[in-house]
């Protein structure tokens, strides 16, 4: 029953109404009671003045016996609650109107009686009751002056109780009016109301967060494996959040957004994970073939060979066999660019100079090809700054790229042009250049070409070079860029920032 957020607040909020309401009633009873010693105290402020002014009562420290008698007898007949004590200067009761054996006092403490004749009065003022030990009641008090001449101190108090036995339970005759039940009455209706309203204010507050909890139990029971589409259930959150509710309404769609956007993620490296095993089994198992082949026919036919056949065969499984290690070895270096193992040795160092380095180590093989491999370089270009080793692999990469897919007679071009802060690095070619729905994928693995797929089915080319380039700039925290015009050719461009000397 008290399993739900709900709940739980309308039961508290059922036992601080309750809690409430008999305070409220406490109140209800102790400020009646209160009300009425005040006002009886204020109605009757002067009665104990005007009893001393109208009788004496005390003549040179006598009681009056015979006036104190008749004032008690009409006292008793106009207002029997009333009860009259004649006082010394001490305090002491000399006389009082009391039934005998009902006075349970011999003094009375003068204290409230000074505080009430000075006039600094916060009604209602409780004074000692001499019919109970531990009791107070309001009174009215008058000092009774002495006869003597010259004497200035009064020779006793007349103390007169407001409220005698007659009205010693007043909270039972509170308690039965009709005016405290029309109180109480009202004051139970307006908690039963706020209670109800409370509730539906509760119930109200709380349907949005009931509705997430559904949504994110909804999400829980239909959570997505990396084989299945995503969830569609969402918090409908407004645009601003109005309170925490909203806030984490928002955090949950955000949350699973996020999910379900990994969960896409993993199901896209979950089928490149599976391309890249048949591309890596296809390229390996056609050199291995060949190579397999061949060694095999050296052994079966070996007496039946030529020294030419023979060394025909051993070249041929010889360039498979490089062909292979060229192979593992591009694996080997993607996959360690792709992990966190790779620390760049980054360092100043001349581009330029690399640059007429690479075009040195190209220029027999572009020869050979009828292919123009030459640099052009701007003037004063300062250092670049980064890891020469990784950029040599770039440089070695593109070359080679530009080199197959260039024709006999065509021109491939290394410039570097300084830009603001950068280094701009460009390998152009006068190739056949790429289609333009294929621009977009010539930096995956193992990508090639339509017009390549052949020589991929030869074993001469395995699609990872322009993947590692793309990974080593990626490091730099450069990015590369490949431009293409059909049957114009291709330029592939970079930059690195120029080294600032301190």
């Amino acid at each position: 029953m008290y399993r739900t957020l709900n709940s739980r607040i309308a039961a508290v909020f059922f036992v601080l109404i309750c809690l409430i309401g008999l305070l409220g009633y406490r109140l209800v009873i102790y400020s009646a009671e209160m009300y009425q010693q005040e006002l009886t105290q204020k109605l009757n402020h002067a009665l104990a003045q005007q009893i001393v002014a109208e009788k004496p009562l005390l003549t040179r420290g006598v009681v009056d016996e015979q006036a104190l008698k008749s004032l008690f007898h009409w006292l008793m007949v106009i207002n029997p609650a009333i009860e009259l004590y004649l006082l010394d200067r001490d305090g002491s009761i000399l006389a009082y109107s009391a039934p005998a054996g009902r006075v349970k006092r011999q003094r009375v403490d003068l204290q409230p009686i000074r505080r009430f004749l000075s006039g600094q009065v916060v009604y209602p003022l409780l004074g000692d009751d001499p019919r109970g030990r531990e009791r107070k009641k309001v009174f009215s008090a008058a000092p009774i002056p002495a006869r003597e001449a010259g004497e200035t101190a009064p020779a006793g108090y007349l103390y007169v109780i407001l409220e005698g036995e007659a009205l010693a339970n007043a909270g039972e005759m509170l308690r039965g009016s009709y005016i405290l039940r029309l109180a109480t009455t009202g004051l139970g209706l307006g908690l039963i109301f706020a209670l109800v309203a409370g509730l539906v204010a509760f119930a109200l507050l709380t349907r949005r967060l009931r509705r997430l909890s559904r949504v994110m139990g909804d999400y829980h029971g239909s959570q997505p494996s990396a084989a299945d589409g995503p969830p569609g259930d969402r918090y409908p959150s407004p645009p601003r959040p109005r309170d925490e509710i909203d806030q984490l309404g928002q955090t949950f769609n955000q949350m699973a957004e996020r999910i379900e956007q990994q969960v896409q993620a993993l199901k896209q490296t979950d089928a490149k994970r599976r391309e890249m095993v048949a591309n890596v089994s296809h390229d390996l198992r056609t050199p291995l073939t060949a190579l397999h082949g061949y060694l095999e026919t050296l052994i079966l036919k070996d007496d039946q060979l030529s020294a030419d056949d023979r060394r025909h065969y051993l070249q041929i499984a010889a360039a498979q066999s490089s062909q292979l290690n060229r192979l593992i070895g591009d694996l080997f270096e993607l996959a360690k660019l792709e992990s966190s193992e790779t620390l760049l040795q980054m360092e100043p160092f001349s581009l330029a100079e690399l640059v007429q380095d690479m075009v040195h180590k190209f220029h027999l093989t572009a020869q050979r090809r009828g292919i123009d491999l030459r640099a052009e370089l701007q003037a004063q270009l300062p250092f670049a700054y980064g890891d020469i080793g990784l950029i040599q692999r770039v440089l070695d990469n593109l070359i080679e790229n530009a080199l197959r897919h260039t024709p006999v007679g065509g021109h491939i071009t290394l410039s570097l042009r300084r830009d603001a802060d950068n280094i701009s690095v460009m390998v152009a070619d006068t190739g056949q250049g790429i289609p333009e729905r294929e621009l977009k994928h010539i930096f995956d693995r193992f990508y090639r070409l339509e017009k390549d797929r052949a020589q991929s089915e030869a074993g001469q080319n395995a699609g990872l070079g322009l993947a590692i380039v793309k990974r080593i700039i990626d490091l730099h925290g450069s990015v590369i860029r490949a431009d293409s015009q059909p049957r114009r050719g291709t330029t592939f461009s970079f930059s690195l920032p120029a080294y600032q000397l301190a």
